[in-house]
């Protein structure tokens, strides 16, 4: 059977809400992930893909977000935040003769760093991906993104190698991506983990770090 691609809908969690992320987002978009700490791992292209200014961010982001997907904007649900944009992630790349998807352009305010948010975040796409049929997601990161090939890892998703010289940065640079995925035999283990993962926050709201201390985080 083939995948079949999910609606454009807002997803509500635990502590995030995934809204289809738009155009009129990417202001609050700007806010909370036009900074260096997000940029410096590789995201975007790395530090050359930062654009501070206002304007320049959303003109950045219209070429950067795959909207033929499913990219979403991560709010924070309850709490003294409830409500405020926090980061983008998405799915895209949908293949659904092979029942294929990339998981990423994922991003978040260090301030959330730590929190229950990624996890969140990533266990209700990899939720949706696998409900529509999918059987394998893909997730990849910049070689050199520490943090972030960490992060793909700590979830459970399966490492699979790297592609060199894949893609050029804004710098001119060529990256690496470390590839990983999960796929349908691993999605049991990895919502496990996920869930075991977010009941250590004892379904309390998502509370601010502060900067020092988002970016000491491993």
């Amino acid at each position: 059977m083939n995948a079949l691609r999910p609606e454009p809908t807002t997803l509500v969690g635990q502590f995030i809400s995934l809204e289809p992320l738009t155009p009129e987002l990417l202001p609050e978009l700007h806010r909370a992930i036009a900074q260096p700490a997000v940029f410096a791992g590789g995201f975007g292209g790395g530090p050359a893909g930062l654009h501070v200014d206002r304007e320049a961010f959303i003109a950045w982001a219209g070429r950067y977000y795959q909207w033929a997907g499913l990219p979403f904007a991560v709010r924070v649900t309850g709490g003294a935040h409830d409500g405020e944009v926090v980061g983008a992630t998405g799915l895209g790349d949908l293949d659904l003769y092979n029942e294929s998807a990339q998981l990423g352009w994922s991003a978040y305010d260090p301030r959330v760093w730590g929190t229950a948010v990624n996890a969140e975040a990533k266990l209700m796409l990899l939720s949706l991906a696998f409900d529509h049929g999918f059987g394998r997601v893909m997730i990849q990161a910049d070689a050199v993104n520490e943090r972030s090939r960490a992060a793909i890892v700590g979830i459970g998703a399966t490492f699979e190698g790297v592609l060199r010289r894949n893609r050029q940065r804004p710098d001119g640079s060529w990256r690496d991506s470390a590839i990983h995925s999960v796929v349908g035999d691993d999605w049991p283990r990895v919502r496990a983990g996920l869930l075991a993962r977010l009941d250590r926050f004892d379904g309390q709201p998502v509370a601010y770090r502060t900067r020092e201390l988002a970016h000491s985080l491993p």
